[in-house]
């Protein structure tokens, strides 16, 4: 954006921000920015822990929006619709960086199919409970970031931004059955990459 000032009471609701959108007019676009960007950029890093990477999601997301906001056929909320492109760009750029990069936090496949973490100590934190909590949080996060991109998805829309069973579903299309299996074997695999630290 340009620093000028939108004013989000131009559309009174979603329904004149879409016909507006689907109008093309500019402010309406500026506008769906200025409402959706926070979201969206805190899908865009929890799924990929990369600033940069999650500002191009937010800039995709938006583009396709605006670009294709005709292909809206409303069977869901706007948003639901705008976290869907972000979730499959995100997924997007995963896919591309498995290809182009080996991840240290990768498991060490053993003999016999066990998978076994490299361990490294962390001796900066102090023994105060800020320092606790901001270590539980960062072990947290590198846990999420360890899981397999399909089960980080629907953690990350179920868990942390909060969606229903049902709309996680309808962000990823899959089934509904499929997206409850995907959150158990999730909740399943953060507990074992987390075991160590809470035991």
């Amino acid at each position: 954006m340009t620093g000028i000032e939108i004013d989000l009471d131009i559309y009174p609701d979603e329904a004149s921000l879409l016909e507006a959108l689907k109008r093309g007019e500019p402010e309406a676009c500026a506008c769906l920015v200025k409402q959706y960007a926070p979201r969206v950029y805190a899908i865009a890093i929890r799924m990929l822990n990369d600033p940069d990477d999650a500002e191009e999601v937010l800039q995709e997301t938006f583009i396709s929006a605006c670009k294709n906001i005709h292909k809206f056929e409303g069977r869901s909320a706007l948003g639901t619709w705008l976290h869907r492109i972000a979730t499959n760009a995100a997924l997007m750029h995963l896919r591309k960086r498995k290809h182009r990069e080996v991840s240290l936090d990768e498991p060490i496949e053993m003999a016999g199919g066990e998978d076994i973490y490299r361990e490294v100590e962390d001796g900066s934190l102090a023994p105060d409970d800020h320092a606790m909590n901001s270590e539980v949080r960062d072990m947290l996060e590198k846990a999420i970031a360890q899981l397999p991109e399909t089960l980080r998805a629907v953690f990350i829309l179920r868990e942390i931004e909060g969606y229903s069973t049902e709309e996680t579903a309808n962000i990823l299309g899959i089934s509904v059955s499929a997206t409850k299996v995907r959150l158990h074997r999730a909740r399943l695999r953060l507990r074992e990459l987390l075991a160590p630290y809470l035991a």
